[in-house]
């Protein structure tokens, strides 16, 4: 499989070989979904609590007297049953969201979804991606020259001039080959690579 690589104009200079493991598999949203939604449940934190009955503060006298009133009878007014009283079944702050995905399938699906960003022109590859300054404007001028806006930038190698330059633009996200997690490939608009990038990939999932 070939892919385009471009200049600094966003047009296609030259091509090269990719190999069809990563960028040549089959489109499978199942899986796809599946990472995506693991990746973002195994980010939450549980902040979240909810007080039990027994952690209510409610007084212990019982209501009213447990016959005669024609109301059903009630011990104290912390019952789940009552309005303010705890929960049955309260959120903890310990509660685990974490989904395991196995290697196999981890990588499976990150290859599927760098085959679709393929497929669907929204990958783009260069020779390399770099900024002489940490100068936000550098940046800016070189992504809008390439038509692009929002974006997910990959490079081999993130020096301290790139990161400074990207860190205060909206819409656009630097990262290392590593670092590249599936919500951030499906959310962005377009990916830039960098073609050592691309080889880099190659040795994580082939």
């Amino acid at each position: 499989m070939k892919l385009d690589l471009l200049n600094d104009q966003g047009q296609a200079a030259s091509q090269f070989d990719v190999p069809e493991t990563v960028f040549g598999r089959e489109y499978n949203e199942a899986l796809i979904h599946q990472i995506v939604v693991a990746y973002q449940a195994n980010a939450r934190q549980g902040t979240r609590a909810q007080k039990d009955r027994e952690q209510v503060k409610h007084s212990t006298k019982k209501p009213f007297k447990q016959k005669g009133t024609g109301r059903a009878r009630a011990g104290m007014t912390s019952s789940p049953l009552w309005r303010g009283g705890g929960r049955i079944f309260p959120n903890m702050p310990d509660e685990n969201f974490t989904q395991k995905i196995n290697k196999k399938m981890y990588r499976a699906g990150m290859a599927s979804i760098y085959s679709q960003l393929a497929r669907e022109g929204r990958l783009m590859v260069v020779d390399s991606i770099k900024v002489e300054a940490p100068k936000t404007k550098l940046l800016a001028a070189k992504l809008k020259s390439m038509n692009l806006s929002n974006v997910l930038v990959i490079a081999d190698e993130v020096d301290d001039n790139l990161y400074l330059a990207s860190r205060n633009l909206p819409g656009v996200l630097v990262l290392e080959p590593r670092y590249a997690d599936p919500l951030s490939l499906v959310h962005y608009s377009k990916v830039l690579m960098t073609k050592a990038a691309v080889e880099k990939l190659k040795e994580m999932f082939a």
